[in-house]
């Protein structure tokens, strides 16, 4: 009965005009997770009050607006919690509290070196032809931004693959059967290769790559399931500047040998160097908006925070200080001071989500704040890992974007949610 009246009071809202109220009160989820030591903000647009069972899972409290309940996780289990509206019992919410989930830190420079699904296109050229200057890629309708995944039937991994399609289609003047990857689409075209009247030579009148190779920093490491995430941001080609579409890819350490230091319309940068063992330490298997992500075959440590430590969901994050884990020289990672100056609690995966400043002045002197290669530096506020540094601003390089932790821990094929073990 007094669910009932409940209900009709709702009924009465939505009939005095207060539809997105109701609305927003009504779409409060039936079922929530929470970690043990996560707090979870529930809000709705009418006063509310709550009741609470399985006190031993949890806690539940009322903020001074009225309008707000902080879902705090003790322990693993599982409740729920009873809204009320005037009094009357309206919608019950289940409660389930997981054990935290935990990541080791990284803060490591890393190598990486990728390797592209087939050939990249990168540019045209022209050929010195007996009819003047033309580019057989061109004539093709081949596009810069193309990956050649397959010619005459044969599946292309890397640039050596191709020259032999070349010198026989020029000693028979059949076509190249080229297949294309373009963004999602599948395009099939006939390429002719042409003669090079300066060396007699036939040529495609492209210039392509199949691998790329640069440092970033690594950001976690999953003991149980090995994957591990790093950089926070996509790996683009420097021509193209499209999105790399890996076919493989392994990670070295790597060795930073000196800084050039970044200023105002001028993004400083990590020199460094692959390890002189180049030891692969990990694959890439993904290469994504949020990072690139893969196994490692081996335990990091960065002397540091080397123990397993809990994440914090972007509902988590506070504006106020935090920490960075980075190398600045060799290859020691080293703790810097900063400031997130604001985050916002997101629903669905993006990549900046956070804005942080540098506060530290020795990281400050040494490199004018964030500079390339910092990328993926782990941050840490209130001894949980909150997510990455992504991109520096250009006008203010002490100050840049970082993405959430939970994001990256997706794109590595981590569901934190289905987590039943505590990470030791």
């Amino acid at each position: 009965m007094r669910k009932i009246i409940g209900v009709i009071l709702l009924v009465l809202f939505t009939s005095l005009g207060f539809v997105e109220e109701v609305r927003e009160y009504v779409q409060i989820p039936t079922q929530i997770k929470v970690f043990e030591s996560q707090q979870l903000q529930l809000q709705s647009s009418v006063p509310v009050s709550a009741s609470q069972d399985a006190e031993e899972a949890f806690t539940v409290q009322k903020n001074s607006d009225g309008k707000t309940l902080d879902v705090q996780g003790k322990k693993a289990g599982e409740g729920e919690v009873v809204f009320d509206l005037a009094g009357f019992p309206v919608k019950k919410v289940g409660v389930d509290v997981l054990p935290d989930f935990k990541v080791i830190p990284g803060g490591q420079s890393i190598g990486v070196k990728l390797n592209s699904l087939g050939v990249l296109v990168v540019g045209h050229h022209q050929i010195n032809t007996a009819e003047g200057k033309k580019s057989p890629g061109e004539i093709a309708n081949v596009k810069v931004g193309d990956i050649i995944t397959n010619i005459n039937g044969t599946k292309i991994e890397q640039m050596s693959d191709v020259t032999p399609f070349i010198e026989e289609a020029g000693k028979t003047g059949k076509p190249l059967d080229l297949v294309l990857k373009r963004d999602a689409e599948k395009i099939e075209t006939k390429l002719y290769p042409l003669k090079d009247e300066n060396d007699r030579s036939y040529r495609i009148g492209l210039y392509i790559r199949d691998s790329a190779a640069g440092i970033g920093t690594m950001t976690f490491y999953d003991p149980s399931s090995k994957k591990y995430g790093a950089l926070g941001h996509v790996i683009s080609d420097m021509d193209t500047k499209k999105p790399i579409v890996v076919d493989n890819g392994q990670i070295v350490r790597s060795t930073v040998t000196s800084i050039e230091k970044g200023s105002n319309g001028n993004p400083g940068e990590k020199l460094a160097r692959f390890s002189s063992d180049h030891k692969i330490i990990g694959n890439i298997t993904r290469n994504s908006a949020f990072g690139i992500f893969g196994e490692l075959n081996q335990k990091i440590q960065n002397g540091i925070s080397d123990d397993a430590m809990p994440i914090a969901l972007s509902s988590e994050v506070k504006e106020g200080p935090a920490k960075i884990l980075t190398v600045v020289a060799n290859d020691e990672v080293e703790e810097f001071d900063v400031e997130v100056v604001s985050s916002v609690p997101q629903k669905f995966p993006a990549t900046k989500g956070m804005v942080i400043k540098i506060t530290d002045e020795r990281l400050l002197e040494k490199t004018g704040g964030i500079v390339q290669g910092m990328s993926g530096s782990p941050i840490i506020q209130n001894g949980k890992v909150i997510g990455a540094v992504t991109h520096v601003f250009v006008n203010d390089p002490t100050s840049g974007y970082g993405v959430h932790i939970e994001w990256m821990l997706n794109e590595a094929g981590i569901d934190i949610y289905e987590n039943k073990q505590k990470v030791s």
